[in-house]
């Protein structure tokens, strides 16, 4: 049986992989599709936490306060709609893709979401 702080550690853990993915300037440079499939992914992983993870359940007491920083992330970034407008005119355009994925990676760890995140997950 899963508990909470198990299924809340796993999907933590999808997102730190996510953020990894577009933090890591060694990869080969991501294309539109792949820094989009990441963004999805870390999207859908804080919407998953919010929906199927009461804050009644952990009891860490940063949770709240995690909860509340995905919820802001949510409300306040949407790169979906910029990098669809930017797959018809600057696919090719490797220093634009490399600025999207920065501003991407600075909204993440605005507030210091990322960090609470991997605080989180060594405490669960």
């Amino acid at each position: 049986m899963v508990t909470y702080s198990g299924h809340l550690k796993r999907v933590l853990l999808q997102v730190l992989e996510s953020h990894g993915v577009l933090a890591d300037v060694k990869n080969i440079p991501l294309d539109i599709d792949g820094i989009k499939r990441e963004m999805l992914r870390i999207n859908g992983s804080l919407k998953a936490v919010l929906s199927s993870v009461p804050e009644s359940s952990i009891t860490h007491s940063d949770y709240k306060a995690l909860r509340a920083k995905f919820a802001a992330y949510l409300d306040s970034y949407d790169f979906e709609g910029e990098l669809d407008a930017m797959y018809m005119l600057y696919a090719e355009d490797v220093m634009r893709i490399n600025n999207v994925r920065a501003k991407i990676l600075e909204a993440l760890e605005d507030k210091g979401m990322m960090k609470s995140t991997m605080e989180m997950v060594e405490q669960l």
